[in-house]
């Protein structure tokens, strides 16, 4: 919009005159030079405090430009890969510490987990997981970047025939390029897709053999802290003696690598799958409480919590369901109602990505965080912890801190999606991926150039 203007008055025609006199002469130069020096004052008085004020927001921002580019915790650099010194082809290791929440690394000194951190690369507010934030699901979209509508792992490893492990998982990918892959207890691992036949032994050992023989892709897999988490909930002291062991096991792992002189060649991704929140018998909803609005028999029920899934015989109506438990819910007579929202799954947000699957029940319903979904009430008393909830939910975000010749020392990344990290492995081991729900140009924001 163009600036509006102030039109310029007109003389009047009764407008008085000048005389044409030297006394008139010499009063209408007394004042207009009276005049001009007041205006020359206040225009000088303009001209100097922009000047003034010019400087100072020159000098506001030189200040600012230092503070962030000289102490902020990405610099502006032009950092690159570092070449490999004793390996002579790229090497990923990946390492999953099952339920170790964001936040856990900041609970005591970790000085091997921390020594990753200030020499490599961190996801700044934690890893997300893929919803459902459930151990199998998350672990099978890390290695396939696919989310759990597309790969088919949902709940638990029911079988371990291929066509329920949908995708190609990192180390199909790797042996189908004629590369070796190993696994360390990986959920998933068990399944033979493709010329991936299952291979297992400790990871250190594999890096005994001449550097031709070492394997380009390993996994290893921690049980802890997610066993305590669910006993005892996120912010017991027990959490805190699991990280430490985890730590420990990390701080085994940098010592056997130093020792062979390659800790440096490797590219170490520690990541998380989910994060943990506390739970207790206060927060609970009971199926049984909508038996005024619909029956929900157990045998409808194919996991009550922390997502509610629920697959009625093809006779009834899903919808008419999904309409009579949310009246309930809302209703104000169910106890904790208002902390259960039930979906048809092709109506759930579509952030979630968990409806383009027949696998998926037809009927989802989203828990809040914290709470839990029984069948029947009971006297049974019990706090602990639990995940499974919508990932939105910041207690279900995981770890990803990465060290190694790719990534960058002490660099804070913005938090991703886990689906990312195939697109990762695949770049740094310079190998093409199969399909995914990654973003192809993802790596190129964590990884640092090669020279």
């Amino acid at each position: 919009m163009g600036s509006i203007l102030n039109p310029v008055p007109a003389k009047q025609e009764d407008e008085e005159e000048v005389p044409n006199s030297s006394t008139a002469a010499l009063l209408t130069t007394k004042s207009s030079s009276s005049e001009d020096r007041s205006k020359l004052s206040t225009t000088t008085v303009i001209f100097i405090s922009l000047v003034l004020s010019t400087c100072i927001a020159l000098s506001a921002a030189a200040a600012f430009a230092y503070l962030f580019f000289y102490n902020s915790p990405n610099p502006t650099t032009n950092e690159v890969s570092r070449s490999l010194t004793e390996l002579k082809n790229p090497v990923v290791l990946l390492i999953s510490s099952d339920g170790f929440r964001f936040g856990y690394q900041y609970k005591t000194d970790l000085p091997n987990i921390n020594r990753l951190i200030k020499n490599g690369t961190e996801a700044e507010l934690g890893l997300i997981p893929v919803f459902p934030t459930l151990t199998f699901p998350n672990h099978y979209s890390i290695v396939t970047g696919l989310y759990p509508a597309y790969h088919g792992d949902y709940f638990t490893m029911h079988s371990h025939e291929s066509k329920w492990w949908l995708g190609e998982p990192l180390w199909e990918t790797v042996t189908n390029h004629g590369l070796k892959a190993s696994t360390y207890f990986w959920p998933g691992s068990e399944v033979k897709k493709g010329s991936w036949n299952c291979p297992k032994d400790t990871v250190l050992s594999y890096f005994d053999l001449d550097s031709d023989d070492i394997p380009s892709f390993m996994t290893l897999y921690f049980e802890d802290p997610d066993h305590q988490g669910h006993q005892v909930g996120p912010d017991d002291p027990q959490i805190t003696e699991a990280v430490i062991g985890i730590d420990k096991m990390i701080g085994k792992l940098i010592d056997g690598l130093e020792k062979r002189g390659i800790f440096e060649d490797v590219n170490v991704i520690l990541v998380g799958d989910h994060g943990m929140v506390g739970t207790c018998d206060k927060k609970l909803i009971f199926l049984d409480d909508l038996a005024k609005w619909v029956e929900l028999p157990k045998e409808w029920i194919q996991s009550y919590t922390p997502l509610l899934a629920i697959k009625p015989p093809n006779n009834y109506s899903t919808r008419e369901i999904v309409t009579k438990m949310n009246e309930g819910l809302k209703s104000g007579d169910v106890g904790n109602g208002e902390y259960l929202r039930v979906y048809l799954k092709e109506e759930l947000p579509t952030r979630l990505h968990y409806s383009a699957s027949d696998r998926i029940p037809p009927i989802i319903g989203l828990i809040e965080e914290g709470f839990k979904v029984e069948q029947t009430r009971s006297k049974r008393q019990e706090c602990g912890g639990a995940h499974g909830y919508d990932n939105a939910f910041f207690s279900m975000r995981t770890i990803f801190i990465a060290h190694g010749p790719r990534f960058g020392r002490g660099r804070k990344a913005p938090s991703f999606e886990n689906v990312e990290i195939y697109n990762l492995v695949t770049k740094i081991l310079d190998i093409e991926g199969a399909p995914n729900n990654g973003t192809s140009s993802f790596p190129q924001s964590v990884l640092l150039p090669n020279p």
